[in-house]
């Protein structure tokens, strides 16, 4: 496992999850949510070890890439990641996104079909104008342990139980000089007033890779009912009793569907 920190500003950090037996050489790369980090992913890397090698990444605003000099909209941190695989010389991968992480790649693979081979897609953003804006807001603002336990119990299932340490984690790394001010400001991006802006869903549609889409009926930060809108060339999951944080709560269903995506492509 390799961790990297941005030498150049077209260089995202990233983790570098090798597979440990036989695979196709096209990785996959995960792309996490708003206010999250490549970390969030450490249980998916590690099942997916044994078949596919998978890279991390925190997208610009987050994690490492704090202070990267442009953050913002899914747009922004879509461009980053795309000049980062090509610094990496990654010409096909399979693209796995969580709720923004979902949006950025989408935009990547609108804007660069042939690199994607796969898109895996978890209670992405953009599918739908509706956003719990005022969650994401306090999310963003929120410093002290107690209070982003409360609101990050938003995030999960209601019988999901919520690790101590996450909102331990969270309120830690919002201690960072410029930390909340810097989600601010991407959530003043990504949230146009009250609402969410849109991808175009007839244009993702017409895309010639595989394309999942995995939701829990209990999201409260983007409602389920957007996945019900998809053209039916989009393959759905919808999960019971599963919040946003789709790789958390059911992280063993979600292993299984990503390689069965890739395995199409």
């Amino acid at each position: 496992m390799t961790d990297l920190s941005p030498n150049a500003p077209k260089n995202l950090p990233f983790r570098d999850q090798p597979a440990s037996g036989e695979e196709d050489g096209t990785p996959v790369v995960l792309l996490h949510g708003f206010g999250g980090d490549r970390q969030t992913w450490l249980n998916i890397q590690t099942a997916l070890a044994p078949k596919k090698r998978s890279l991390a990444f925190d997208l610009p605003g987050h994690g490492e890439a704090l202070d990267w000099p442009r953050i913002g909209h899914a747009g922004v941190s879509a461009k980053a990641v795309g000049q980062s695989l090509e610094a990496l010389d990654l010409q096909r991968v399979h693209l796995v996104g969580h709720s923004m992480g979902g949006a950025v790649a989408a935009l990547i693979a609108l804007r660069n079909p042939d690199l994607v081979a796969s898109m895996t897609l978890l209670a992405p953003g953009g599918f739908g104008p509706e956003i719990n804006h005022r969650l994401l807001r306090r999310y963003a603002a929120a410093t002290d342990p107690d209070l982003m336990e409360v609101l990050l119990e938003q995030f999960f299932g209601w019988e999901f139980k919520l690790p101590k340490f996450l909102a331990r984690t969270a309120a830690e790394s919002r201690a960072r000089p410029g930390a909340v001010a810097t989600l601010e400001t991407i959530a003043d991006e990504i949230i146009d007033g009250t609402v969410q802006k849109t991808l175009p869903r007839d244009e993702l549609a017409a895309l010639q890779m595989p394309i999942k889409v995995l939701w829990g009926t209990q999201d409260r930060v983007l409602p389920t009912r957007q996945a019900h809108k998809l053209p039916g060339t989009v393959a759905t999951h919808i999960f019971e009793r599963v919040g946003h944080m789709v790789h958390l709560e059911i992280p063993k269903e979600t292993t299984r569907l990503i390689l069965q995506n890739a395995s199409t492509s």
